[in-house]
């Protein structure tokens, strides 16, 4: 961890110069200039050094990438007793993980009231709707109106067709 951190500060500080701005010129003269090389240098540094001096970099460093799902993780809490402190493991409780499911016998006598409330339901929601419907053109005659006119036969067509 250590070399890719001091790899980045080494690329920060070559590749530096790339994001400053800079003035197109005609003539292909190249000219160093100072203040923009020591500024440019001054960033790249400070970049580096705080990734070096990071606490995050420092605890990755420290802890073994072996975690697997068998761990048993605990965590340590000072407490103050009488005469002075002492450091007390906690450790995670873990979850009940039996079954808790029904018997195929229990589940099998109470399908059929589910079925029953589950059929009630459907129904329901296709009766309810028409109910309503037919309950808000009750005295509607718009229809009655509609097919009463009469309507005309259409003319004859001469010819074949």
């Amino acid at each position: 961890m250590k070399y890719a951190s001091i790899f980045v500060a080494l690329v920060a500080l070559f590749s530096a110069e790339a994001f400053s701005p800079q003035a197109h010129k005609a003539s292909n003269k190249q000219s160093l200039d100072l203040k923009k090389v020591a500024g440019n240098a001054f960033a790249a540094i400070t970049i580096g050094s705080t990734i070096l001096s990071s606490p995050i970099a420092n605890a990755v460093e420290s802890q073994p990438f072996t975690f697997s799902s068998s761990n048993i993780i605990a965590e340590k809490v000072v407490r103050q007793g009488l005469y002075n402190e002492y450091e007390v493991d906690i450790v995670q409780q873990r979850d009940d993980a039996r079954s808790t499911f029904k018997d195929a016998s229990e589940t099998k006598s109470k399908k059929g009231k589910y079925t029953a409330i589950l059929a009630i339901l459907i129904v329901g929601s296709f009766i309810v709707p028409m109910a309503q419907y037919f309950w808000y053109v009750r005295d509607d005659d718009s229809t009655d109106k509609f097919f009463a006119e009469e309507v005309p036969e259409p003319p004859k067509k001469k010819g074949w067709f």
